[in-house]
């Protein structure tokens, strides 16, 4: 969610950014070139706002890439027993059931973010940030 905090790059996206990133600063040894790695320069900027944009485009295809690796796992070995006991009787197979299940949550979660962005785009936006970022 930070990372798209910080792309309408008003005034709120600025200082949180920068509040953000400067708590990396508390890690001994590396927290100051940490921090200035990640805003490309010596304080938030351009650079910042166009790497937070590329780290925000490829972070939910590395996600969804280890959630597929997860699942295929799961397909294959099953999932554990928390209390160590073989209970193969009670297992039901995991397509379709739990298939079925997870598209229809999936669905469910993108109808409801959809219809909130198209018809109150508004709504959980902050006044503020739609004032300009003033480095």
């Amino acid at each position: 969610a930070f990372m798209g905090y910080v792309l309408p790059w008003g005034q709120m996206s600025f200082w949180g950014a920068t509040v953000i990133t400067n708590l990396l600063s508390a890690i001994p040894y590396i927290g100051t070139d940490l921090v200035e790695w990640i805003w490309g320069g010596f304080s938030v900027d351009k650079a910042t706002l166009t790497r937070f944009f590329a780290f925000h485009f490829i972070l939910p295809f590395i996600i969804a890439a280890l959630a597929g690796v997860h699942l295929l796992f799961l397909h294959e070995t099953g999932s554990n027993n928390p209390s160590g006991l073989s209970s193969d009787t009670d297992k039901i197979p995991f397509h379709p059931y739990y298939t079925i299940k997870d598209i229809l949550g999936a669905l469910i979660l993108i109808l409801t973010l959809s219809s909130l962005v198209l018809f109150s785009p508004d709504l959980l936006g902050d006044p503020d940030n739609y004032i300009p970022a003033n480095p």
